[in-house]
Parts: structure tokens; sequence; C-alpha cells
């Protein structure tokens, strides 16, 4: 360091061995910062004489309050429905949102984690873009910053950056049995990447409930898409396998499978059912109308931020991990509504 200049926030993390954006949540005396972080940098303040500007720190300290919130992909109305239903109802409770969408790369999303925490945000939201996230995580655990997954895990470090996400696996399941029930006897399971544990959850319900009941699985992964339902449903139909049925990673793809349908001449709800998941205001809008496993993407955006907020005024961390309950919405698309779902 430079003796004949002022020591900077940055001399200071470097002298405490932490980051800037830690050292700032100390200047702001952030209720999010651990003990032990505080009396590093005090110390290292002390050590190389660093002398903050209270006026520039009354300033960050405007942003007390501030909920960062980092979405995958904005473009997907499941995503956007709970973006707007946290923030209206964090907003309810006195708190503003700063958004980012980081459309699935680990990258960006770094960089605007990053960007939220030297900017002072009292806590982070994020549903979490899939790839090398592990750096973005370690960041946030540095800064002792309260954050949760929300839709998706991709961090199995739960104690630190909590869970909340629906019971996909038991919605998988009941949208399966349902479609048996009306009749479909070759299920496929059509989208979501491989690999990937929320297409992984989904699968694996449908592929439960068919071994239960001595049927084969028909699987077509690919994107979370209309273009993939659309394409999907075309490569069904035009192999005659005889598919009857299929059980859809999201609404996107049961909408895209819908237009292909069409296309080849299937009736939808007769000669072929479908089963979206998700339930996006959307599939009730549709024609036919979408049946779809209900994850109510409203009330887990409220519950969301009822979860933070008592996170950061009462101290009281979430569970590990908390999975909301899901349900069936049945519409045209499934067929008749066997007696036992009236």
């Amino acid at each position: 360091m430079n003796l004949n200049r002022r020591p900077t926030i940055i001399d200071v993390a470097k002298h405490a061995g932490i980051s800037k954006s830690t050292v700032s949540l100390v200047l702001q005396n952030s209720p999010s910062v651990r003990e032990e972080t505080r009396v590093l940098v005090r110390k290292a303040m002390a050590e190389i004489g660093y002398v903050y500007n209270r006026a520039a720190a009354n300033m960050r300290m405007s942003n007390a309050g501030l909920i960062g919130l980092v979405i995958n992909d904005l473009r997907n109305p499941f995503f956007t429905e709970f973006a707007t239903s946290l923030q209206m109802a964090l907003a309810e409770r006195g708190y503003s949102t700063v958004i980012a969408n980081t459309d699935e790369n680990p990258e960006l999303q770094h960089q605007v984690v990053g960007s939220m925490i030297e900017h002072g945000v009292s806590a982070l939201i994020m549903c979490p873009a899939y790839g090398d996230t592990k750096p973005t995580f370690d960041a946030i655990a540095r800064g002792g910053i309260p954050a949760m997954q929300m839709l998706r895990c991709v961090d199995e470090r739960l104690d630190l950056f909590p869970l909340i996400a629906p019971d996909y696996l038991s919605g998988s399941r009941d949208a399966t049995r349902h479609l048996i029930a009306a009749g479909a006897r070759r299920i496929a399971f059509v989208g979501g990447l491989d690999g990937r544990a929320v297409t992984e959850e989904r699968k694996a319900g449908y592929l439960e409930v068919l071994a239960q009941e001595g049927l084969e699985p028909i699987i077509m992964t690919g994107k979370s898409s209309r273009a993939f339902g659309r394409n999907a449903a075309q490569q069904l139909f035009s192999n005659n396998a005889g598919v009857d049925a299929a059980v859809c990673f999201n609404d996107l793809v049961a909408l895209g499978m819908l237009s292909g349908c069409h296309e080849a001449g299937w009736r939808v709800g007769e000669d072929f059912l479908i089963m979206g998941f998700d339930d996006i205001e959307e599939v009730a809008q549709a024609y036919p109308s979408l049946s779809s496993v209900r994850c109510d993407i409203a009330a887990i955006g409220v519950q969301a931020a009822q979860t933070v907020v008592d996170w950061l005024e009462n101290r009281n961390a979430p569970l590990p991990e908390t999975r909301t309950a899901v349900s069936l919405s049945i519409r045209q698309s499934s067929g008749r509504i066997p007696r036992s779902l009236t």
C-alpha cells in the first residue's frame, strides 16, 4: 500500500483477506454480517489507519430494505409470475426489490450478484441459473448475506442457501395417474434438459407410476420451449409409436404440443391427452384449455417474501428445504375427468 495516499475500502479488504463488498456491508452496519467478520474488518481498519466517510456511508444506508431478486429466465411466464407476486408482497412489507434477469447464464449471474452485494442489498432471492455457480454462492457466503434458492436448487449447501420449491415429484405422480385413469397407456414424458435437478424430479414421479402400472416409459427430453413441444408432437405422430398421452416438463412444452397435434390432425382431449406443469395463467385460455399441475406460483412468491422478511427482522432462518403443495387443474386437454378427481 502507498503510504502517501489515504487508505481505501479496497485496502481494508486486501488487508483483511475478504471482499470489498463485505467491508462495505460492515461500514453500513448491515445486520446480515457475522460478528466475527465485523471484528476482522475493524481490526484491519485500525491497522492501516482507514477512516470511512460517514456521509457516504449514510448514502449507502439508504439501500437498507433493498432485496436483490435474481431470475434465470424472465421470458418464461412461470418465473415472471413468481417475480411479480414476490415484488408486490415485499413492497407491502416496506421492502424495495431490484430485479436482474440472467438468461440462464452463470457468468452474468455472478456479475449481477456481485453488483447487488456491492450496492448493499439486505438479502438475495435467487431462481439460479445452472452451470458453474459455486463462485457466486461462495461470494454470498463470504458476505454473510441471507440468500434463498427458489424453485430450483443448484447449490446443495441448504443450511446456507435454503430452498423453497413446489413438490415436483408429487405433481408428476398425480399427473401420470390422472392420464392413466383417463385411459392412456402409452404415455410420453416430453421436455426438460437431461441431468438438471428439476427435470429429474418431474420425470421421477412419472417413472415411478409407470413402473407400478407395468407400463413402458417414453422419454423425449429437450428444451423447455414451445418449439420443442411442437416438434416433439410432430415426431411422435410421424413415428406412429402409438403414444396416446404426454406429461410435459412445463406448460410451454405442453402449449407447443397443442400446436403440433393440431397440425397433425389429432384431437387433443380425445385422440391424444396432454398434461402441462406449472399452471401458468395462459393455459386456461388456450384451446383446448390445458390441464396442468398447479404450483400456485403467486402463493410461493408471497411465502418467499414472508420468509425473507422474517429472516431479516427476527433472525428466524428458514428450514433448509421447504416443499409447497401442488394440485391438478383438470381441463379439456386431458379428456374426461375421472370420478375420483371430481
